[in-house]
This record gives structure tokens, sequence and C-alpha cells, in this order.
């Protein structure tokens, strides 16, 4: 039994597994804090310790119940300072708007502080983070956004600079467009934790009527970071969020780590985790259960893809449990700058409508490159199609013209998305319903590798017909294989399906394909 250390702050701890088994370790284990019993009969990969004391070193022990032990010494960080936010006047009571108070608190401490959040419900706008610091959400606080269309502060989508450049601020769906500042926001920040165990809640039935007309602006994220470095959240649950909950921009050197993220299933719009031309962002531990995709890799749409370049990469995903959203994990639509080097392993998927999802179209742009995109070790339950890279996604106010649509062959252009190397490895998919998996890419420009290993198929006796992707002429499917189109190398290598009616694989316009030891009672 091993285990690492993957956030240490001065008074907090986040201890994963080291192990290949999804989210939950395959026997129960004791968690130790010099010699006291802290987290019983645990079960999780990833759990965190809290309370603990700055610059001071502690002995952590794990015992399974198998009789399996492992040990560690771990020295918390040196802490300059406490800021309790009551006696900056906050009072907590979940009727005085204590905005004030908070950034007060914020704004007053010193480099290497804690700003502390006692149990209490604080009614708050938008509060603003600086860098060097922590904040902390103690169990049973509670932030509750208070922000408005009619009173809410506003980041302009964008600024002329003196020299005729553009300064980036608002975003929305990818555009540099005018959007209400989050319940937590932070600009330009580098070296700051929001830890604990407490919550923030975006109030977000308020904001959820008529989600595709702006009022004023459009509607805030939870919590946005822009233009930040060496940022790290651990422990918050986020609820009824706006809209994207999470949502870093133009950042890099993140860790998300032990979250849970819960917003109603109907609630429009409402991603779990969009990093969006980020780079070197660790996901690790987080419980999802929202309204749209849980984790939605993004990169912009053309105009700012263009101009800027700068695609999200070096992403890691696990041991993460995706449940009821739209898709698991996604990449794109709005990704005009590129995605690359995006690894998923140890995750669950529960009653997402797509698993792992890959959403671009005609018009990203030449930029819009996919590649070096892994997926392994992962468990689906109930997934109506596990696997979708779709080319033809419509999306935007042109998704559904003939250029956007069409399956004839086009010029290549500057327009024109590119979709790289896709590796799925060791993945489990049982009952599902639609399609086991749904590749289709553009035939003037298709898919370059598409990888299947060791992976197994079982179907809902109560699956239900539907549309396998989001596209334009598309047929409906039920219980049926893998569909291939449009792409330059295919390797199935023990790909296994159980209980299928249809076909069990269709293959339109592949150049190359290796086929080893596949079950395909139907042919192909």
């Amino acid at each position: 039994m091993k285990f690492n250390v993957i956030v240490k702050t001065a008074s907090s701890l986040t201890l994963e597994l080291n192990n290949q088994e999804v989210v939950n370790h395959s026997s129960h284990y004791d968690v130790y804090l010099d010699g006291k019993l802290v987290l019983p009969s645990e079960e999780k990969n990833v759990v965190s310790l809290y309370n603990l004391k700055p610059d001071t070193t502690y002995e952590i022990k794990l015992i399974s119940e198998t009789g399996a032990k492992a040990t560690k010494l771990i020295k918390t960080n040196y802490e300059s300072v406490c800021l309790n936010v009551k006696r900056f006047n906050a009072k907590g009571n979940g009727k005085t708007d204590d905005t004030q108070a908070i950034q007060a608190a914020i704004m007053s401490c010193p480099k290497d502080g804690r700003v502390l959040i006692p149990r209490g419900t604080y009614l708050v706008k938008t509060i603003f983070l600086k860098s060097h610091m922590t904040l902390e959400l103690q169990k049973g606080a509670k932030l509750q956004y208070i922000g408005s269309f009619l009173q809410g502060a506003i980041l302009p989508g964008y600024t002329t600079r003196p020299d005729g450049d553009e300064y980036y601020l608002g975003s929305w769906e990818g555009n540099p467009l005018d959007s209400y500042t989050a319940l937590i926001q932070g600009i330009q920040i580098e070296n700051v934790q929001i830890i604990g165990e407490g919550i923030l809640d975006g109030n977000g039935s308020k904001w959820w009527s008529d989600p595709k007309i702006k009022k004023g602006a459009w509607r805030p994220r939870l919590f946005q970071i822009i233009y930040s470095k060496n940022v790290t959240v651990q422990g918050v649950t986020f609820q009824n969020s706006p809209s994207w909950t999470i949502h870093p921009l133009f950042s890099q050197d993140l860790t998300f780590a032990d979250l849970k993220i819960i917003n109603p299933k109907d609630s429009p719009n409402t991603d779990g985790l969009d990093p969006e031309s980020c780079e070197n962002v660790l996901i690790v531990g987080v419980y999802f259960s929202v309204g749209d995709d849980c984790i939605a890799i993004k990169s912009g749409k053309i105009y700012l893809g263009s101009r800027l370049k700068k695609p999200s990469k070096a992403i890691t995903i696990r041991n993460c449990s995706m449940n009821f959203g739209h898709g698991a994990v996604v990449i794109g639509s709005e990704m005009a700058g590129g995605a690359k080097d995006i690894r998923v392993t140890q995750c669950l998927f529960n009653e997402t409508d797509r698993g792992l999802r890959i959403k671009t179209r005609r018009g990203r742009g030449k930029d819009a490159i996919v590649e070096n995109i892994h997926f392994k070790n992962i468990k689906m339950q109930k997934v109506l199609t596990p696997f979708v890279v779709n080319c033809f996604y419509f999306c935007d106010p042109d998704g559904h013209s003939e250029y956007v649509k069409t399956k004839e062959k086009l010029p290549i252009d500057e327009r024109t998305p590119v979709m790289g190397d896709f590796f799925f490895e060791n993945i489990q998919c049982l009952d599902s319903e639609v399609a086991a998996g749904f590749f289709y890419g553009l035939p003037e420009q298709p898919i370059e590798k598409v990888t299947l290993k060791n992976c197994y198929f079982s179907f809902s006796p109560e699956a239900q017909p539907g549309h396998p992707a989001m596209m334009d002429d598309i047929p409906t499917y039920c219980k049926s294989g893998m569909i291939f189109n449009h792409i330059v190398k295919l390797r199935l290598e023990n790909v296994r399906f159980a209980e299928v009616d249809g076909e069990k694989v269709i293959l339109n316009e592949i150049q190359k394909v290796v086929m080893e030891d596949v079950n395909t009672e139907n042919g192909c």
C-alpha cells in the first residue's frame, strides 16, 4: 500500500493512493494522524485532512483492512498569520452583505497568510483574490452569491491597449464578451490556495431562466481565474452555479483536488470544470453531478484561437467520479486554439449521455488541433454512447448551415480543424444504450489515428433508440457497436461486445484498419 501527498498547505493535506483502481480502493482503510484515528474505514483513493498546525511535522499512517500499511512524515507549510473574517465585521448570519468585510480581510492579508471563514452563511457579491495567500472555508461555512443582473459587476470582453493590441477579460462560450464577475474571482494572481470543507453556493436558479438571452452581460461563473498561475483548490463543495462552475482561463500550474461540484441535472450550461487555454492542470479526486458536461477542455472559438494560438495542454484527470452530465470528459467544442497531451485515468462515469467526447466542426480553424489524447482504466455505467469523436457538432448560429453539416468533401482552408491521435485502453462500459462508439471525421480532413485496446461493452435490456452524437443527418441507433467514418488509421485490439442486436462494427472510409481479437459476429 502506497500513497502520495498531492496537496500540502499550512493547515491541510490531500493524499492519493498509488494504485490503478478506479476512484475507490478495493478494501477499506483507516487513516491515522500521529497515532490518532482521524478517517476510519475510508475507501476513496483521494482523501484530505484539515485543521492542521502550520510548520509542523506529522506522521501519517494508512492501515488497510487486509493488513497493508503505509507511513510518511509530512511537514505542513509555513504561515505568516491567520485572519478571521469575523474580526473584520463579517456576520455570517445569512442576512447581512458580508462582501466588504471579507474583502477587507483578503486585502489585509500579508504574504503566506491565511484568511479564515468560520461556520456561518455569508452573503456576498464578488470576492476578489490576491496573490500569495490562502482562503479557507471551514466545515459549516457557506459563501452564497447575491450578485444579480441589476447589481453585478461586469468584466468587459476586451479593452484595446495603447499599442492597439487587446486585453481580454470577460468571456462567454469561447468569445471575448462582457460577463458578470464570479462569486470568487482571481485576475493575474499566483501562489494561491482555496481550501476547506465549506461551500460556495452560486444561488443559480435566478440566473437559469432565459439562459441564452444576454441581460446586461452574460451569466457569471461560480469560480473563475484569469491570467493566473500556481493556484490550488482543495476540498470545497461548489453548488448551484449560474453557468460554468469552475473556469480557469489563460492560466497555468493548477490543481483541483478532492472537490464536490453539484448542480441540478436540468440547470443550463452548468459545466463542472472548464479549463480554457490552460497548461499543466491536475484534476484529481473530484465528484461531479451537473447539468451539462462534467469536464470540458476548451481553447476559445476562432477569433481568440487564431489570434492567441493558445491551446489547452498537459492536463491530467484522475480518480474522478462523473455523474448525470451531458458528457463526462469533453474536449471542445470551443477549441480553436487546440488541445493536446490530455490524459484521463482511473475515472468512473455514471449515467452521463456521453463518456469520452471530442466535439468540433468546420469553422474552428487550422489551429484547432486535437492530438495525443489518452484515456485509460475507465469504468462506465449506463452511458448512452461511451465514445464520441464528432467533427460535425452543430453549435453556434451557423451550426445547421450547409457548410457545417454537409458530408461532402470540401476544400481544406483556414477554417478546417484537425483531429490527431486518440488512445483508449482498459475501458469497461456496462449497460450502454445507443452505440458503443461513434467516430466521424471530416471527409477532407479525416481523424488521423484511433486505437482501442482491451475495451468491453454491454448494453442495457431497457435501451432506447437515440442519436449517438449531436450532428445533422445522422441515423438513430440502439444497442449498436462501433461506427467509424473517415479515419486514416484505426486499430482495434481485444474489443469485446455482449448482447448486441445490430452490427458490431461499421466501417466507412478507413484507410488502414488493424483488428486483433475483436468479436464481430455480424461482420464488419
